[in-house]
């Protein structure tokens, strides 16, 4: 086994050509292209159309938040395999009028009639990834409502109508998210789950190919009876009646009460100074933390000098992300529930004392800190009068759950899977509870001011991409396109905050780019060392150059989208 993993790395290492810049002029060999640069505004999606459907509301006279709801609805009908308003959204804005960062918590709770004993008496020790369980009430709409109603400056059926006339005329598919609709969609539909042939596919058995032009009239209805009716058009009216009575039907919990007393959280986001730059994420249940613990270690290393790419620079991250996710496991769940210890875990000390556990020669196993205490989309907007928005929203597992409400166009969430089942942890699964979360926005700022709207999707990936990106621009010097098209360092392994523990030291996924003799002396230090195609998530960013008083934009070269600005 041992020869014939050396066998697979030698024949990746040969035959995978480096990501290239293709002759450019300028920048770095694997950069992708130039940055976006503008005055007025930006928009950066991981679809063309959301791009420009942003834009559109930008120029129309609209906030960069209203621009984000509308990109937000336009990925939901674009982008099923990875978001849509049967899932959650997180988002940070940057309110130029008052000159501070908001958070929203917009995810949704668990139902109330659920209990961990009914996961006991079924003989479960995992909440299951399909089916009505692991539905929670989906946060996305009410989020969209909570940030419009904060900062929105344009009327919301105004900002819902691109989305709406595309729904029902009909878009074509991309190539990206064609691929992710071909492996999904048939999955769905030999599990017998109803109502997804009829809602995402063209003949009622095949879905979209690229190219293929597809509509979804019931989620323009849909779409039309929140810019009519609001909020409460979803959570309190036929749309709610609907979802409770399917789940039910389905042998689920969510009810009508559920969704009726859902409520979005403002939250103050948290940060770590990291060489100058003061980095937010918002609180748990999130993991964004996990990112600004990652950079706390890192500190303390000069990773300059190390290099980007070097095994020395990969090994200390690697080790550091170990030792994060460790208390990721332990600590970070609803804060509504569980004393989470925020000043500890973010704090210089902390770090200090945790970073002593890292052997720099030798990869290593790590445990939580002993602390006394109680598939996913991203964009990132700004606009003509300085806001910015940071915001991510998905259904968890690509799709999600696999069931689609009848007669609505969207399918539901699946986050309830996160919970543990296992009595007396942070994230232990309760009635009414918000399940800990993998998507996470994040922002910058430097002496006080708007500099960084960011975000890395990508499961367990973001806290590793988000702390990736920052060290790319401060510790390597480079551009704003430039650290996101950079080969990537995934690490995966290591105790989850669902229960799982895992005793080895995990796998190092390494992107195409890096050298031959960085595996080689990475394998010497102890670590198993593999590769992975679609891990490394997908990353969006704009950055406020204060001086020059423009905005540099950049997207996602695994994606599908792009940046754009005016």
């Amino acid at each position: 086994m041992k020869r014939q993993c050396i066998f697979l790395l030698l024949f990746f290492s040969i035959t995978m050509a480096p990501l290239q810049a293709q002759d450019r002029v300028t920048g770095r060999a694997f950069a992708t292209r130039s940055e976006v640069i503008a005055q007025n505004g930006m928009a950066c999606t991981s679809h063309p159309l959301a791009t420009q459907v942003a834009l559109d509301i930008l120029k129309a006279g609209g906030s960069a938040i209203d621009a984000a709801i509308a990109a937000n609805a336009t990925l939901g009908l674009m982008e099923p395999t990875g978001c849509g308003v049967g899932g959650d959204l997180f988002a940070i804005v940057w309110d130029a009028g008052s000159g501070q960062l908001y958070g929203l918590n917009g995810s949704g709770r668990s139902p109330k009639s659920l209990t961990l004993d009914y996961f006991k008496k079924e003989g479960m020790d995992k909440i299951p990834a399909l089916g009505p369980l692991p539905v929670s009430v989906p946060g996305a709409v009410d989020g969209w409502f909570e940030l419009h109603g904060k900062f929105g400056k344009l009327p919301m059926k105004e900002v819902l109508q691109p989305a709406i006339a595309y729904a029902e005329q009909g878009f074509p598919v991309t190539e990206l998210i064609a691929y992710y609709l071909g492996r999904s969609v048939p999955y769905y539909i030999r599990q017998g789950f109803p109502n997804v042939a009829e809602t995402y596919t063209i003949d009622g058995a095949n879905p979209p190919q690229k190219g293929d032009i597809f509509k979804n009239p019931a989620l323009a209805n849909t779409y039309k009876a929140l810019a009519a009716g609001g909020r409460d058009a979803f959570y309190k009216g036929e749309i709610a009646r609907v979802i409770a009575d399917f789940i039910q039907e389905q042998g689920g919990f969510l009810s009508y009460d559920d969704l009726a007393a859902h409520r979005s959280e403002w939250v103050e986001p948290v940060s770590v100074n990291y060489r100058g730059y003061d980095v937010w994420e918002l609180p748990p249940n999130g993991q964004g933390i996990a990112a600004l613990q990652l950079l706390n270690l890192l500190e303390g290393y000069d990773l300059k000098s190390m290099g980007f790419g070097s095994p020395e620079y990969i090994h200390h991250f690697v080790e550091a992300k170990k030792v994060a996710f460790e208390d990721r496991a332990r600590y970070y769940a609803d804060m509504d529930f569980y004393d989470v210890p925020l000043d500890t875990l973010l704090s210089k000390e902390y770090a200090a004392a945790r970073r002593a556990l890292i052997n720099p020669n030798y990869a290593g196993r790590y445990s939580a800190g002993e602390i006394s205490a109680g598939e996913t989309i991203y964009l990132t907007v700004a606009d003509q009068f300085g806001n910015m928005i940071s915001l991510i929203q998905s259904n968890y597992r690509g799709m999600g759950s696999g069931m689609v409400p009848p007669g609505l166009g969207f399918m539901l969430q699946d986050r309830g899977e996160l919970f543990s089942l296992q009595e007396g942890q942070a994230n232990t699964y309760e009635p009414g509870k918000r399940p800990f979360h993998t998507i996470i926005p994040a922002f910058v700022t430097k002496d006080g001011k708007p500099f960084l709207s960011f975000g890395v999707m990508g499961g367990d990936f973001q806290p590793q991409g988000h702390a990736q990106i920052i060290i790319n621009m401060i510790d390597f010097g480079m551009s704003l396109q430039e650290a996101g098209d950079a080969p990537r360092i995934d690490h995966s392994g290591g105790s989850s905050p669902t229960g799982q523990t895992d005793e080895s030291r995990g796998e190092v996924h390494l992107e195409s780019g890096l050298p031959y003799e960085t595996i080689r002396q990475l394998m010497r230090m102890g670590h198993q060392v593999g590769f992975a195609n679609g891990i490394y998530g997908g990353y969006q960013a704009i950055l406020y150059d204060a001086e020059k008083k423009v905005y540099y934009g950049a997207s996602e070269s695994r994606k599908d989208g792009h940046a754009a600005g005016y």
